[in-house]
C-alpha cells in the first residue's frame, strides 16, 4: 500500500484560500496561516503545504458568531505570564 501526500505550492494554496499569494507569504512570515513544509534547509528552499494541514486550519477560522471570534481573538492576544517561584 502506496500513502500519498497532498502537497500545495504557495500559489495553489493562496487560490484554495481566495487570497494572494504575497498574503501568505507575509502569514507565513508572522507565524499566522496554515502550518506549511520547508522542503530543504536553504533559503530558497521551497515551501510546500500539505492540503489537510490547510484544510483543519480553515475549519479552526470558523465561528458561528461575531461574539466567539472576538472571545477566541481575545485568548490569542494575551500575553504569555511567567511567574517565577
Amino acid at each position: 500500500m502506496t500513502a500519498t501526500v497532498d502537497l500545495l505550492t504557495n500559489e495553489e494554496t493562496s487560490a484554495l484560500l481566495g487570497i494572494k499569494p504575497n498574503t501568505l507569504e507575509i502569514w507565513r512570515h508572522r507565524g499566522k496561516g496554515p502550518p506549511f513544509v520547508k522542503m530543504g534547509s536553504a533559503p530558497q528552499a521551497p515551501v510546500r503545504y500539505l492540503r489537510s494541514a490547510v484544510m483543519d486550519w480553515l475549519a479552526q477560522q470558523s465561528f458561528a458568531s461575531t461574539s466567539a471570534y472576538t472571545a477566541a481573538a481575545r485568548r490569542a492576544d494575551k500575553p504569555l505570564v511567567c511567574q517565577s517561584a
